[in-house]
């Protein structure tokens, strides 16, 4: 058996904190919390293999973020810098604390922000304390909440919401943990679906779909829950764009709800029907025990493959600076005069547009280097699951690729851990252009480089 341990640190913020930032939204600050958000931590280990699994209720980690949380991570818990994920749900209803137009209720947010590496810290050293001798099994259900989200105008240009033609994935990972005796420990679920439900007209801060679901399965299965994102950089939710929080609650629960389904139904041990005893009743009752005639995978171990994306040329950071402080001066300008909503919606969103090629000049202007940008696939196995990682918001046919070709069958793909480097895309995507592409840091190409390496990371653990 292997050792698994599970814990929990509430990161939720004050009344008030600067909240979303929404192109579309006119609100600056949070009216509350819908939902609490939350740092959940799994650690695992065998012999001398270690490893932990940190899954946080927030919008991105930047990768120089990333690395000063897992170095923190590491320096408390013992556990090498390598073999932590620290995953992130990608919620676009919490916090804003960095490179926004929204002035009010920053100062709320930077002092939550400032809370985050400890909670991560904390969880971790929790879970490790917790740990107990547990087995692990794997099971894949369905969902369709989610859609591929880049359909067309008549004249073929792309916009965010329904494309009922593209390619989706419906596919509910799940990975168990139970104690000797049987009970659960954690349960972790990935699923490929942006946290977009909630939108521009929402002031409360949520964790979008995964909170709810995490409290579904926690309450039908018992345990903790950790959410993984898949690859979502093209699924979006078939309801979302809305201010409406039963909306996220429910798509939640269903998601939820099939999660459940599947890790009742998870058994780790191979078991052979007894006969024990035929019971003299009413009518004869047969009594059985159902046996176990095996011991359950109990394989930890953790792979870092590094791998040169090809890098594409984006406004200077100089450009970027110049547009956004204009875009900035013209908002404030707009509020100061007392012009109506939709005034004011129209110059957030020129901001918030100027503010994402900010935001991408940066991500080049930081991460490229000679026409490149490196990025790690990681790569962990867990009895007989191999899950695996990119720091990313991959399109989910790079997922399908690897699923398919992986030497495991149980593979779990996910996005959106350890750092983030913005969409990474198809070649043909780019052809096709849209939003995504758009504001991608990444030449064509660099799709198959991010298969390859990952396929090499699942490798070096089987």
């Amino acid at each position: 058996m292997l050792n698994a341990g599970v814990a929990r640190v509430d990161i939720s913020p004050v009344v008030g904190v600067a909240h979303a930032g929404w192109g579309a939204q006119t609100h600056q600050i949070s009216l509350g919390n819908d939902m609490p958000l939350h740092v959940t931590a799994l650690v695992v280990t065998k012999d001398d293999v270690e490893l932990a699994i940190v899954d946080v209720d927030i919008g991105i980690f930047t990768n120089q973020q990333d690395t000063d949380i897992r170095q923190l991570i590491s320096g408390e818990s013992g556990i090498p810098f390598g073999n932590i994920r620290l995953a992130y749900t990608h919620t676009h209803s919490g916090p804003i604390t960095f490179g926004q137009w929204i002035k009010d209720g920053i100062e709320l947010a930077n002092e939550w922000w400032n809370t985050i590496p400890a909670a991560c810290a904390k969880a971790v050293v929790d879970a490790k304390s917790s740990a107990q001798p547990a087995r692990t099994g794997f099971g894949r259900g369905s969902c369709d909440i989610n859609i591929n989200r880049r359909p067309a105008r008549d004249n073929g240009e792309l916009f965010t919401g329904r494309n009922w033609d593209g390619i989706v994935d419906h596919d509910v990972d799940v990975v168990s943990f139970d104690d000797a005796d049987g009970n659960p420990i954690a349960t972790i679920v990935n699923y490929a679906m942006h946290p977009t439900i909630m939108a521009h007209e929402n002031q409360w801060v949520t964790p979008d779909f995964p909170g709810p679901m995490r409290s579904v399965v926690e309450h039908t299965v018992g345990g903790l829950c950790l959410f993984l994102q898949g690859a979502s950089g093209n699924q979006g939710p078939v309801d979302g764009f809305t201010g409406d929080l039963r909306v996220y609650r429910k798509a939640g629960s269903k998601l939820g709800a099939e999660a459940s389904r599947v890790r009742l139904n998870i058994d780790p041990l191979e078991r052979e029907e007894r006969l024990d005893q035929i019971l003299v009743s009413g009518a004869d009752l047969g009594i059985y025990t159902d046996v176990p005639t095996n011991e359950s995978d109990d394989t930890v171990a953790v792979s870092n493959i590094p791998v040169d994306l090809p890098s594409r040329d984006v406004l200077s950071l100089k450009e970027a600076l110049g547009t956004f402080d204009k875009a900035e001066k013209e908002l404030e300008a707009t509020r100061a005069s007392g012009a109506s909503e939709e005034e004011v919606r129209r110059a957030v969103s020129k901001v918030m547009r100027a503010n994402i090629q900010l935001s991408v000049a940066r991500l080049s202007d930081t991460n490229s280097q000679d026409g490149h940008i490196e990025i790690t696939a990681q790569s962990m196995r867990i009895g007989e699951t191999v899950l695996v990682s990119i720091p990313v918001e991959p399109f989910v046919e790079l997922a399908d690729a690897v699923k398919k070709r992986s030497g495991s069958a149980n593979t779990v793909f996910s996005g959106f851990s350890n750092g983030h480097i913005n969409y990474l895309a198809t070649d043909i995507a780019f052809e096709e252009g849209g939003y995504e592409v758009g504001v991608s840091v990444f030449a064509p190409g660099s799709a198959e480089l991010a298969i390859e390496a990952s396929l090499e990371a699942i490798d070096g653990v089987l």
